[in-house]
């Protein structure tokens, strides 16, 4: 999500810990996670109760978790990865199975986010945190009434130039989709090639495509609208009052991150220690203080900033549409890449 290149938190925290610490050390915990996604504090939390060194590196897309994980890297114990790419990730053995019905605390989860569709019986994964995906902008700056997807995608005088997109194709095609009311992981030749039509229409107002450092950009004013999570926008708004959040009228996209296990973790019982923290109320609290979205853990929302969790992004509206995309099929992808090879030509 933004900022940070890598985080040795561990490091970071050794004089804090002191010896004692130190010497009560179990290993290292080594995560990879989108950027600024990753509260210092709850590490530091973690690493405290368990003498664990946590070390985060951080990437912007699920397309770049799966081309890491493919490429065979190792060295990572803990990954979060969207709904959609768990079992991307599960099928091509990218991922191992943990048992979270097994977990102690795995009670905590919601009824509702227990053995989702994309996980059944959460073999592989445990729930991170859920948001929204749609776009905002700056009121002071366009001051007309918004309440569709159309002023981003056929922008006003206002917004030319001035437009930032995700850097994620999935994420890209998922939105666009929703604007035009196809369905989503589409082959469909006549609905591609509207969407695509769409979005070249739309790239000459566009700034760049990057799922980086998007808070940064709306709060300082160098994007007056963006494609953005949720949560990431929450945290724009607080630094620039005058940014709006848009529930449009045509809907959008809702997505679940989840903590997943790369097939290779060199530290599999560190992996599953920190799983079972994270299934802790305190702790999912303390995470959606810092990330700003709701989790998947029954009374979290005791340990939630209340700023947080009566924030207007925080929850999509009762009744406000929203689809879970689902994970795409080869045919789909191979579609989405092609357009986005051609958008970024």
């Amino acid at each position: 999500m933004t900022r940070f290149g890598k985080i040795v938190l561990g490091a970071a925290f050794g004089l804090a810990l002191g010896a004692q610490a130190q010497a009560q050390s179990k290993g290292e915990l080594h995560i990879y996670n989108w950027t600024d996604y990753t509260s210092p504090e709850l590490m530091k939390k973690f690493s405290e109760e368990t003498g664990i060194k946590v070390t985060v590196d951080t990437y912007d897309s699920n397309e770049t978790l799966l081309a890491k994980l493919k490429s065979g890297a190792a060295g990572y114990d803990i990954a979060v990865a969207s709904h959609d790419f768990v079992q991307i990730l599960s099928r091509e053995g990218l991922i191992q199975k943990v048992h979270a019905a097994k977990f102690p605390d795995y009670g905590n989860l919601k009824k509702e986010w227990q053995s989702p569709a994309w996980d059944p019986g959460n073999e592989y994964s445990i729930p991170y945190d859920w948001g929204t995906t749609s776009f905002g902008y700056d009121t002071a700056v366009y001051t007309k009434p918004v309440d569709s997807l159309k002023t981003f995608y056929d922008p006003p005088a206002e917004l030319k130039g001035k437009i930032g997109m995700f850097g994620s194709p999935t994420e890209v095609m998922s939105l666009v989709l929703v604007y035009l009311g196809k369905p989503q992981c589409n082959s469909n030749p006549a609905d591609l090639k509207e969407a695509a039509a769409v979005l070249e229409k739309q790239k000459p107002s566009v700034k760049l495509y990057n799922s980086d450092g998007i808070q940064d950009r709306m709060a300082s004013g160098e994007t007056v609208a963006h494609q953005v999570w949720s949560g990431d926008f929450r945290r724009a708004r607080a630094q620039r009052a005058s940014l709006k959040y848009l529930f449009a009228k045509e809907g959008g996209i809702a997505w679940m991150d989840n903590i997943v296990v790369p097939a290779h973790a060199p530290n599999l019982e560190n992996a599953k220690i920190f799983m079972q923290f994270m299934l802790k109320p305190e702790n999912s609290g303390m995470h959606s203080t810092f990330a700003g979205y709701p989790t998947a853990v029954t009374g979290a929302e005791k340990f939630t900033d209340p700023a947080v969790a009566t924030a207007p992004e925080y929850l999509p509206p009762k009744g406000w549409k929203y689809t879970f995309a689902p994970s795409c099929d080869e045919k789909a992808i191979r579609a989405y890449d092609r357009i986005w090879t051609k958008l970024r030509q």
